[in-house]
């Protein structure tokens, strides 16, 4: 690989990085190719890609980015998983293939600027989905407004309620 080469790969990783919510660097020795070629299935599903690249480009490619915190975390043979939509979905996906694979090892990850441990991306993986979460805080929203309609509703129920109670008191 010549200079012009590693420029243009470091170029295109810092495009991709740019572009990410999230980076997961995991190591990947002794990975098959088609079992990693199933973790790229699985996370392009959720937005997401995994790529091995080489350190010293990786190193290049994170100055002034958002993933500048995984400058120190680039060391042995390791791939990157850049989430572009869901980061909680492609900490989920990670973190099940990890566990299949005991080869896969998550190192680092940063998401917002911080630096992550691989405790913090296991415990990133165990949030709600977006979609969930999303669904919660439109459950909050309408719950305020379902109840003030149980009110409102229950004053003419007890009005026909009187009323037949009276009807039938009267056809005894």
């Amino acid at each position: 690989m010549d200079r012009t080469q590693k420029e243009a790969a470091v170029a295109e990783l810092r495009e991709k990085l740019q572009g990410a919510q999230a980076a997961i660097l995991a190591e990947y020795r002794g990975l098959t190719v088609a079992k990693s070629d199933k973790l790229r299935r699985a996370l392009e599903k959720e937005g997401a890609t995994f790529r091995v690249v080489k350190n010293t480009l990786a190193h290049l490619a994170v100055e002034g980015t958002q993933f500048e915190v995984l400058k120190d975390a680039f060391k042995g043979p390791l791939g990157v998983v850049l989430a572009y939509k869901d980061a909680v979905a492609a900490a989920k996906v990670v973190d099940a293939f990890a566990k299949e694979n005991p080869l896969f090892v998550v190192k680092a990850g940063a998401l917002g600027g911080k630096l992550l441990g691989a405790a913090d991306i296991e415990a990133l993986s165990k949030l709600p989905s977006r979609e969930q979460l999303l669904g919660q805080v439109v459950g909050v929203m309408v719950a305020p407004i379902r109840n003030l309609l149980g009110v409102l509703s229950g004053v003419p129920r007890s009005f026909v309620q009187v009323l037949n109670a009276i009807e039938q008191k009267k056809a005894a």
